[in-house]
């Protein structure tokens, strides 16, 4: 079926007379279309400020913070963090080839492994993760906008409702911002990212002042090192969960990374782009997380691991305000682009012709409400194992399935008319459904949901899962598909 497509300097479109095929198919949407090559503006600039964008912000913060409050050392925490997000750049990069090469975004790309109608479940699955993330970022933004005008406004403490209410406000501006696309998310993120670094460097300058050197506040880290609690946890214990937990953090993102990659001019702005945009910015967040929380060690005297309350301590209006809205842009940045562009396109998907993209937005927004994002970040230990960890677990096997499909069974091969093809095609597999992926996935959740259910590996697969989950689902799906379909890589 090459012939419906054409080749340009390794990148793939569909021949004029197809594209209009197309259109007239329920698969299909203005959303959801391929983006032709003379469209793919997005350079390795963009890339890379997209992702340094969205790692800039508070929960990238408090991933740092909320390990050393589990009982690692700075050193440890840091580390932990810069060697979770080289390993999830791997598959991210794998992933994001097929968006650049075919100009489709996620949605469509789980078509080939899962199946025209069979790709709704796994989709939904990471509609889900996205939609609480962004329920997070918006009650960390409303929380310190509330701050922020409470400073000025301090009988604001005597209405209960008004935080909630700030948080829906917050919420609310986040998908309004949210419904001007693609091309608006790529111009926020360039102008935005000077503005999120210089938050960093401020937060540093100041830890670094208040201990008086940089050698001092190390010291001081050091010092809290020795001091930490009876009760925290070794290193040994933590490190697994921890590093399963840091992959996960961006897990989600390594799925449906096509969404942005489809935009991009080659395959080098995509990977050198995020090479550039993702481990240096993690890491130089992290540090600023650490930097905070051990300055607010020396100011304070106690152990703040979230920067709202880092500002509250300073009892300032004046920065209260500036602070809430230097945290209005950081989250903004990162929740538009890492939470509701994902599953605003997932929720098209559903319907391409009756849900559109802006639909799909306010989708989002009402499940990142009812899912009570308050309940999930009202402690940093329970933040980090127990959300990230636990959803991380059901999507490594979803990340393993899409490479094993990509380059093992298709060798970077996609027919991007039988993609958008409904009743019939390469994808529609039986009924629309390919339920070796059904197996293959089930195959490769089931040691994590019996360890954690009944502790029958006692937690290693738990501690593990992110790893175990895309190693079975590789493994699996790769076997299972050669044996239904031999001698054709191209199904």
């Amino acid at each position: 079926m090459s012939y419906r497509q054409t080749e340009e300097n390794g990148l793939f479109e569909l021949a004029e007379i197809h594209r209009e095929n197309i259109e007239t198919n329920s698969l299909y949407s203005d959303d959801l279309k391929p983006v032709a090559i003379s469209e793919r503006t997005w350079s390795m600039k963009h890339i890379a400020s997209l992702w340094a964008g969205m790692s800039i912000c508070i929960p990238t913060y408090t991933l740092s913070s909320g390990l050393i409050t589990s009982g690692m050392s700075w050193q440890q925490s840091v580390f932990t963090i810069f060697l979770g997000n080289l390993i999830v750049l791997i598959p991210m990069i794998l992933i994001a080839a097929a968006g650049t090469k075919y100009g489709i975004p996620y949605p469509v790309f789980c078509r080939a492994s899962f199946g025209t109608r069979g790709a709704h479940l796994p989709l939904l699955l990471r509609a889900g993760v996205a939609c609480g993330w962004f329920g997070i970022n918006c009650w960390i933004g409303g929380e310190f906008m509330y701050i922020a005008f409470a400073g000025f406004f301090p009988s604001l403490a005597l209405y209960p409702n008004v935080k909630f209410i700030i948080f829906l406000l917050f919420l609310l501006a986040n998908l309004a911002i949210a419904y001007r696309g693609h091309e608006a998310v790529k111009m926020l993120e360039v102008y935005c990212v000077p503005i999120l670094i210089t938050i960093g460097i401020s937060i540093s300058v100041w830890a670094i002042y208040v201990a008086g050197s940089l050698s001092e506040l190390l010291s001081a880290g050091e010092r809290f090192n020795l001091g930490r609690p009876v009760a925290a946890r070794p290193f040994s214990e933590l490190f697994l969960p921890s590093l399963n937990a840091m992959i996960s953090y961006w897990a989600p993102l390594a799925l449906n990374i096509s969404d942005f990659t489809r935009f991009a001019r080659s395959q080098k702005d995509q990977a050198y782009g995020q090479l550039i945009g993702l481990p240096p910015a993690m890491a130089f967040f992290s540090m600023v997380g650490v930097f905070g929380t051990l300055g607010s060690m020396i100011a304070f005297n106690q152990m703040i691991w979230n920067p709202v309350y880092t500002v509250v301590a300073f009892k300032m209006p004046w920065l209260s305000l500036l602070g809430g809205i230097l945290v209005f842009v950081a989250i903004i940045t990162t929740n538009i682009a890492a939470n509701v562009v994902g599953p605003s396109n997932i929720f098209s998907n559903l319907s391409p012709r009756n849900i559109p993209y802006r639909y799909g937005v306010l989708i989002t927004g009402f499940i990142g409400l009812i899912i009570m994002p308050w309940k999930l970040y009202a402690e940093p230990t329970g933040y980090i194992f127990n959300w990230l960890g636990t959803y991380g677990s059901f999507l490594g096997p979803l990340t393993g399935l899409y490479i094993a499909d990509y380059y093992i069974v298709r060798k970077q091969y996609l027919s991007i008319y039988d993609l958008y093809s409904d009743g019939a095609g390469l994808y529609n597999y039986i009924g629309g459904v390919n339920y070796i992926a059904y197996i293959a996935y089930a195959i490769s959740v089931t040691p994590f949901v019996m360890d954690l259910a009944f502790a029958s590996f006692g937690g290693a697969v738990v501690n593990n899962s992110w790893f175990i989950g895309l190693a079975l689902s590789f493994t699996v799906y790769s076997a299972l598909m050669k044996w239904r379909y031999p001698g054709n890589g191209k199904h």
